[in-house]
C-alpha cells in the first residue's frame, strides 16, 4: 500500500487546510500547539496527518474536563465561574495556555458544545475557537454549527484550521 499522505477519516478539504497550515508554518520556521475540548484530539490528528508535520507541530493537550482546563492550561477558575467554558474568554485562555505549555509560536484552542445535550445553557453547535500567536491572543471566533455531534466536531476542526491559515496568510502579506 502506498501512503498518499491522506488520512481516510478526514474530509479532503480539512486535509487541504491542514497541509496549507503546515506548509505556511514550515516556511516561517514556526510551530503550532493545540488545546482541545470538544474536538477531543481531532484537530491535532488533522495536523499530524500531514507528512512532515513534525517540523511544524509541537503537540497539544486534550482538556475535555473543566478541571483539566484549569490545571493543565492555566485557565483561571474565576474566568470559568464568570464566563463558563463555552465562551470566547475560555477559548482565548486555552490558546494562551497551550502556547505557553508547548512552547509553540502559535496555538489553536477549541471549546464548545458538540451535543447532543446543552451545556451551560448553550445548544449543540455553539463553539469558540481561540488563536494565540507570538504577539499574544490574535483572535477568537464564535461558530454556530449545524449537524450532529460528528459534524460539529469536524466543522470545528475545519474552521480552526481556516482561521489560522487566514491569519498566517495576512501576516505573510505584510503592510
Amino acid at each position: 500500500m502506498v501512503d498518499d499522505g491522506r488520512d481516510g477519516d478526514l474530509a479532503p478539504d480539512v486535509l487541504d487546510l491542514a497541509r496549507d497550515v503546515v506548509g505556511l508554518l514550515r516556511e516561517r520556521g514556526e510551530v503550532l500547539g493545540t488545546a482541545e475540548s470538544l474536538t477531543g484530539g481531532l484537530l491535532s490528528g488533522a495536523v499530524t496527518s500531514v507528512p512532515g508535520s513534525s517540523a511544524a507541530y509541537a503537540g497539544g493537550l486534550v482538556t475535555y474536563a473543566t478541571p483539566l482546563k484549569v490545571r493543565l492550561l492555566g485557565v483561571p477558575e474565576s474566568l470559568v465561574a464568570e464566563h463558563g467554558v463555552v465562551s470566547a474568554e475560555c477559548a482565548r485562555a486555552m490558546a494562551v495556555g497551550a502556547r505557553e505549555r508547548t512552547g509553540a509560536d502559535w496555538a489553536l484552542a477549541t471549546t464548545g458544545v458538540a451535543g447532543p445535550d446543552r451545556q451551560e445553557g448553550h445548544p449543540a453547535g455553539t463553539v469558540h475557537v481561540g488563536l494565540a500567536g507570538p504577539e499574544g491572543t490574535v483572535a477568537t471566533r464564535l461558530l454556530d454549527l449545524p449537524g450532529d455531534r460528528g459534524a460539529v466536531r469536524a466543522s470545528t476542526v475545519r474552521e480552526a484550521l481556516a482561521l489560522l491559515r487566514e491569519v498566517l496568510l495576512s501576516a505573510n502579506a505584510g503592510p
